[in-house]
C-alpha cells in the first residue's frame, strides 16, 4: 500500500523505538518526567519561546491555547479554511464558549490584513471582545502553503497594536521552515503561542508541543488538566519527540521533493487540474475536471491499485508525502492516476 492520505500515517523510526524503550521516566503531572522536560525545553528553544507544554495532539494544543487566551463570550478571528474552524469539532465553542469570526483565506493560506482589521470588534456592549487571531502554517486546506516571516510579522504587529494575542497553528511549522529555508523561530517571533505536531512529518507516534511565554504556558497547563490531557510517565512518548526534533527535520526536504515530483507528473494527466508551482511542501491538492468521474470515484479506483488518497470534496483530492514514501512510489502513483483517468468512460 502506498498510503498518501496524510503524513499522520508515518511510523516511528528504529531510533525512536529504541529511545522510547530506554527513556528515563517520572510523573509529568508533578513535573518530574525528565524526558518530557527535555522535550519541552528543546521545543521552546526551537520556537524562540520561554517554555513549552507537551500535549496529546495538535487539536489539544490549539484548544488549550484558545482557552488560555480567551474567556467565555470572547472572540477569535481565523480563516474560513482553518483546521481550527473546520476539523476540531467546534471544541473552543462547546468547551470554552469562544466565538469564531471567520474571514476568507486567500489561496496562499494568508488572511488579508484589511480583512483582519475589519473583523476586530469595537468596544461595544453588543459585541463579543476580540481576544485572539489564529494563523495556520503550513496551511492544510490551502495546499500546504507556507506563510512567510514577513507576513506573520505584519499580522503580529496589527494584533498587538490592538492589544490582541496571536496563536499559530504550526502543526507543520518545520515543513514551512524547510521550504522557506529559514529557522523556525523566524516564523514564530511575532506570535504569542505556537503549537507544532511531532506525529506528522516528523514521524513520532504521538504528541504536539505548545510554546509561549512562561505565564501563558502556566495557564495552558491548567487547561490541559481541565480537558483531561494530564499524562503520567509520558516520557516514553516524549522520547520519540526528541528523536524527531534531532533527526527528522532536515529530511522533510525529501517529502517536498516527492510532492513536487507528484504534482508535476499528474498535472500532465488529462482531466486533472493542478498548478505544480503552488506545491511548496508535502501536500498536493488537485482537481478532477472530468464530468464522468468524481473525486471519490478516483480515490476508489486508486485504492484498487493499492494507492490510498483522500477525497476532500466532490472534485478535489489530497495526497500527502511523508517518511516511508520513496521516489519509486511517486512514479507508481503517477502511472496509476494516468491509467485510472484513461479508463474513465
Amino acid at each position: 500500500m502506498i498510503d498518501l492520505r496524510s503524513d499522520t500515517v508515518t511510523l516511528p523510526t528504529d531510533n525512536m523505538r529504541r529511545a522510547m524503550g530506554e527513556a528515563v521516566l517520572g510523573d509529568d503531572v508533578f513535573g518530574e518526567d525528565p524526558t518530557v522536560n527535555r522535550l519541552q525545553a528543546m521545543a521552546a528553544e526551537r520556537m524562540g519561546k520561554e517554555a513549552g507544554l507537551f500535549v496529546a495532539s495538535g487539536t489539544m494544543a490549539n484548544l488549550v491555547s484558545t482557552l488560555a487566551h480567551c474567556g467565555r463570550g470572547d472572540e477569535a478571528i481565523l480563516g474560513d479554511r482553518a483546521h481550527m474552524f473546520l476539523f476540531e469539532a467546534g471544541n473552543s465553542a462547546s468547551l470554552g464558549g469562544v466565538h469564531h469570526y471567520t474571514v476568507p483565506n486567500q489561496p496562499d493560506g494568508t488572511l488579508l490584513l484589511p480583512d483582519i482589521e475589519a473583523a476586530i470588534r469595537p468596544d461595544n456592549v453588543h459585541h463579543p471582545r476580540t481576544r485572539l487571531i489564529c494563523l495556520e502554517n503550513t496551511h492544510n486546506r490551502c495546499g500546504g502553503r507556507a506563510l512567510t516571516p514577513q507576513y506573520t510579522d505584519a499580522v503580529g504587529a496589527l494584533a498587538h497594536r490592538h492589544g490582541i494575542r496571536v496563536h499559530l497553528d504550526g502543526a507543520r511549522i518545520f515543513n514551512a521552515a524547510v521550504a522557506l529555508d529559514v529557522e523556525p523561530h523566524e516564523l514564530t517571533r511575532s506570535v504569542d503561542a505556537v503549537g507544532f505536531c511531532l506525529s506528522k512529518g516528523l514521524s513520532a507516534p504521538v504528541g504536539s508541543v505548545l510554546c509561549g511565554d512562561a505565564p501563558f504556558i502556566s495557564e495552558a497547563l491548567r487547561w490541559r488538566k481541565a480537558v483531561g490531557g494530564a499524562m503520567r510517565q509520558c516520557g516514553v512518548l516524549a522520547a520519540a519527540g526528541i528523536v524527531a526534533l534531532e533527526e527528522m527535520v532536515d529530511r522533510l526536504a525529501e517529502d517536498h521533493e516527492n510532492a513536487r515530483r507528484l504534482a508535476e507528473g499528474i498535472a500532465q494527466v488529462p482531466g486533472i487540474s493542478l498548478d505544480p508551482d503552488t506545491v511548496q511542501t508535502d501536500i498536493v491538492i488537485f482537481g478532477v475536471e472530468s464530468d464522468q468521474i468524481s473525486a471519490k470515484d478516483l480515490v476508489e479506483k486508486l485504492l484498487q491499485r493499492d494507492i490510498h488518497m483522500m477525497a476532500i470534496g466532490p472534485k478535489k483530492v489530497r495526497a500527502v508525502t511523508h517518511y516511508g514514501i520513496q521516489a519509486a512510489d511517486i512514479e507508481v502513483t503517477i502511472r496509476s492516476i494516468r491509467k485510472a483517468m484513461e479508463h474513465t468512460p
